[in-house]
């Protein structure tokens, strides 16, 4: 194990239910103050009195600050990348437009649950092991949405991991400008809305595309 994953990985595993209630706690806490704070003010003293325990309980479980927040930031992606798969597996076989729907709703779902706790990980997504997490995380995504639309009734892609990977970018790209705040306020619903649009006209054009595969199209050079 590298010097960096040694500094990025928990000391211990709560067993005891009052071990799993103090972790959450500090789970908990640590996204308060992130959002609060900002990530430079994200202490572990100021974490540890956020969750009502001592300094000595916080270093039991991490050693020091970036640990705790990276195991934050992968149980918000394993959130994610859990949902995904759940809906990809329950869509196998369905039709595409079927599935962009059941996808982007159940992503937008997990995604935006907490807001706040989503816009303030992004600090920490962009941190030493929250990179490489958030790239494991994208792999199981991309591997289940492949593994569904390899089942479509009404289409078929040459590179089902090809187009996986770009409608998720689709996806998150967008869902990410607007938990930032760079794009206009918009309901919930009407985002939603969006995303199905982009993603199943995505998936459409795809089987229309003379050259989706590289081919040069009939009548020309």
């Amino acid at each position: 194990m590298s010097t960096v994953a040694a500094l990025l990985t928990p000391r211990k595993s709560p067993v005891q239910a009052r071990s799993a209630v103090t972790v959450g706690a500090l789970h908990t806490a640590a996204i308060q103050v992130l959002v609060r704070e900002g990530l430079s003010r994200c202490t572990t003293t100021r974490i540890a009195e956020r969750a009502g325990t001592s300094i000595g309980s916080l270093y039991q479980y991490y050693p020091n600050r970036d640990a705790l927040l990276v195991a934050v930031l992968e149980r918000h992606l394993t959130g994610i990348s859990t949902a995904v798969e759940q809906v990809c597996r329950e869509q196998r076989g369905r039709r595409i437009d079927v599935m962009a729907a059941a996808l982007v709703r159940r992503f937008l779902a997990a995604k935006l649950r907490d807001p706040e706790e989503a816009k303030a990980l992004y600090a920490v997504a962009e941190e030493r092991g929250g990179v490489l997490l958030a790239a494991r995380m994208r792999e199981r995504t991309v591997a289940a949405v492949a593994a569904m639309l390899g089942s479509a009734s009404d289409a078929r892609f040459d590179d089902v991991c090809l187009v996986a990977t770009m409608a998720l970018g689709a996806m998150f790209g967008p869902t990410q400008t607007m938990l930032r705040g760079a794009a206009p306020s918009e309901s919930g619903a009407c985002f939603e809305r969006e995303l199905v649009l982009l993603v199943t006209a995505y998936w459409r054009a795809y089987q229309s595309a003379p050259d989706r595969v590289g081919d040069t199209p009939t009548g020309t050079a």
